[in-house]
């Protein structure tokens, strides 16, 4: 799978090509080696991030089901074997740098809501988006509130009323509503330290990584 072993030191050949592919610069890898180092030895030290210690660096729980973090693996794991490699730890995580290109962000947020990878997004799939958000933010909302919102995304966003929502449509529609990248952006990732305060996707979770059993 092409992954650094976590036994030995960063060489700096790696650390600059990562760089090179990122919005990251090499003091920002190193930073990100020792997180991904963190993390991928909260529950077992092998050198990748299983889905369980990915959940603990998201929500700090790794018990519980959780599907906007089984979305965000999903999309972390590139080569699809089910663990997250450094590579592919940095280069998804430099989606999320404020100066990573809007196409960037659009495209990961597309793949996001496109739950079944069809390349299209459903009316279903937006359904199950809205309820997990809701529900990470302990929020409950009458069945039939949610089913007018996912009504109202459709009626602005499928422009060919096809009851689809496909990756032009997309494009459009954040153009018109661009809060919804709104957690597209982590602002640490602008300006790392090696106390980097946490691993998160979303803004509004601010569990110190240190803190993480």
């Amino acid at each position: 799978m092409g992954c650094v072993c976590m036994k030995q030191k960063l060489r700096y050949n790696q650390k600059a090509a990562l760089a090179a592919q990122t919005c990251f610069n090499v003091k920002d890898i190193e930073v990100l080696y020792e997180l991904f180092r963190k993390l991928s030895s909260s529950i077992v030290d092998d050198g990748y991030i299983s889905k369980e210690e990915f959940q603990i660096g998201l929500f700090r729980n790794s018990k519980n089901q959780n599907f906007f973090a089984d979305r965000i693996f999903s999309l972390f794991d590139t080569e699809h074997d089910g663990l997250i490699e450094f590579r592919e730890f940095v280069q998804s995580l430099s989606v999320f740098h404020p100066d990573a290109p809007q196409t960037a962000k659009v495209n990961f947020a597309f793949q996001l809501y496109d739950v079944r990878d069809t390349g299209f997004i459903e009316h279903v799939e937006v359904k199950e988006m809205i309820v997990a958000f809701l529900n990470e933010s302990d929020v409950l909302l009458p069945d039939d509130i949610v089913e007018t919102i996912v009504d109202k995304t459709f009626k602005e966003a499928d422009l060919g009323g096809d009851g689809k929502i496909d990756p032009e449509e997309w494009k459009e529609f954040v153009a018109r509503n661009p809060s919804i990248l709104k957690n597209m952006t982590v602002p640490y990732l602008k300006d790392m330290t090696t106390a980097f305060p946490s691993f998160v996707l979303r803004p509004d979770i601010q569990d110190e990584i240190n803190n993480i059993p």
